[in-house]
C-alpha cells in the first residue's frame, strides 16, 4: 500500500513538472517576436504599438508627436503608458493611484529583493533629509525620487518614479532604444 501511494505522488510531481514545462514552451511561443519583456501582463516591451491597438483597443486615450506615439490602458485605479518610438515600443509605465509611502516602500524593497541595489538619481532641497520631508517636497514639485535598476545581460531596465507630475510609477524601458533616442536628441541641437 505504501508503494503505490509513492507511485502516484511520483506521477503527480512528474505529472504537475510536465504541466509546467509545456507552459513555459507555449507562453514562450506566444511572446511576439521582438518582445524583450512581457510588462504589466500584457504589454510587449520592444514590440509594435500598432500590433498592440489592434489587440487591445481598450485604451483611454492615445497621442501622437512625431515618431513618437503613446497609448494610456486603465489598470483598475490605476494608469499604464504604453509609448513608443518608431511604433516600437521603447517604455511601459505604470502610474499607482494613490500614490503613498507605503507602495513606495513595497515597490522599491521588491525590486531590490529581486535585482539589487538602485542607482539612485532622486533631487531633492537640501533641507529634504527624511522621507516625510522628502515626500512633502514632491507634493510641493520641488524634489523627484528616481530609483534605476539594471538588471545583468538583460536590454531592458526598471525606473521607479514618483514626482508632482507622473505621482508614483514603475517603468521598463528598452536599454538600446533609450540611448538610441538620446542620441537622436542630442544631435537635433
Amino acid at each position: 500500500m505504501p508503494e503505490q501511494v509513492t507511485i502516484e505522488m511520483r506521477s503527480l510531481q512528474l505529472f504537475i513538472c510536465l504541466m509546467l514545462m509545456l507552459s513555459s514552451v507555449a507562453s514562450a511561443a506566444e511572446t511576439p517576436e521582438g518582445c524583450l519583456r512581457q510588462v504589466f501582463g500584457g504589454y510587449c516591451l520592444g514590440g509594435d504599438i500598432r500590433e498592440l491597438a489592434r489587440r487591445n483597443a481598450g485604451f483611454m486615450h492615445q497621442q501622437r508627436e512625431g515618431e513618437r506615439f503613446a497609448l494610456i490602458y486603465p489598470a483598475g485605479r490605476d494608469k499604464d503608458y504604453v509609448m513608443a518610438h518608431r511604433n516600437r515600443i521603447y517604455k511601459v509605465l505604470r502610474k499607482y493611484e494613490p500614490s503613498t509611502n507605503i507602495s513606495y516602500r513595497d515597490l522599491r524593497q521588491l525590486l531590490t529583493g529581486k535585482y539589487g541595489e538602485p542607482v539612485d538619481q532622486s533631487r531633492f532641497p537640501l533641507h529634504a533629509k527624511g522621507l516625510a520631508a522628502k515626500i512633502g517636497a514632491i507634493r510641493r514639485g520641488e524634489g523627484k525620487m528616481l530609483l534605476y535598476w539594471y538588471p545583468a545581460d538583460m536590454p531592458w531596465h526598471i525606473e521607479l518614479g514618483w514626482s508632482r507630475e507622473m505621482g508614483l510609477n514603475l517603468a521598463y524601458l528598452d536599454s538600446e532604444e533609450q540611448a538610441r533616442q538620446r542620441l537622436e536628441d542630442s544631435s537635433n541641437y
